[in-house]
């Protein structure tokens, strides 16, 4: 990020923790707790979900239910949970712009969130046309295994970085 481009995001964030929202969300003292409970949570009904699909694709657990199965009975947990994080996100950001926007561990948690996304409909898709898509061919199931395992490494990648934002220093 060039040095204009860093002026440029700390006026934004000067500009935005001066409007009267993100003052709401700084002076009313259980907002930001209370939010920031309720992203957490919503983490842990991704991972989990995330983790069941995946430890299935890997052959480790669920055996008794198909990928189709666990797809529709799992998948719009994660997608309902990342729609509560992007409104919980979003008004931590508004509430702390200066906290968030221009940390670098921030900037790559949200890269990894894309990813997710990104791994997770690259997993849906193909199981929404057809519910034995992943297990046709060995090479099929060979691309269901490393999509499970490197979307796990991700979403433990994110993780990390919510918590580490906190104990990142600015740029």
């Amino acid at each position: 990020m060039s040095e204009g481009d860093r002026v440029s995001l700390r006026e934004f964030c000067a500009w935005l923790e001066a409007t009267p929202l993100s003052l709401l969300i700084q002076t009313t003292t259980w907002v930001i707790p209370t939010v920031q409970t309720i992203h957490i949570v919503s983490i842990a009904v991704i991972v989990s979900s995330a983790l069941v699909v995946h430890l299935h694709t890997l052959g480790l657990a669920m055996h008794s239910q198909s990928s189709a199965q666990l797809a529709r009975r799992f998948l719009p947990w994660i997608w309902t949970a990342l729609g509560v994080l992007l409104l919980t996100g979003t008004i931590l950001i508004i509430g702390e712009p200066g906290r968030s926007l221009p940390n670098f561990v921030f900037q790559l948690k949200m890269v990894l969130v894309l990813v997710a996304v990104a791994l997770t409909l690259c997993y849906q898709q193909p199981l929404r046309r057809d519910p034995v898509f992943w297990n046709a061919s060995r090479t099929r199931r060979a691309s269901a295994n490393i999509i499970a395992v490197v979307s796990l490494c991700v979403w433990v990648g994110i993780v990390f970085a919510g918590r580490w934002i906190a104990y990142a220093i600015d740029g």
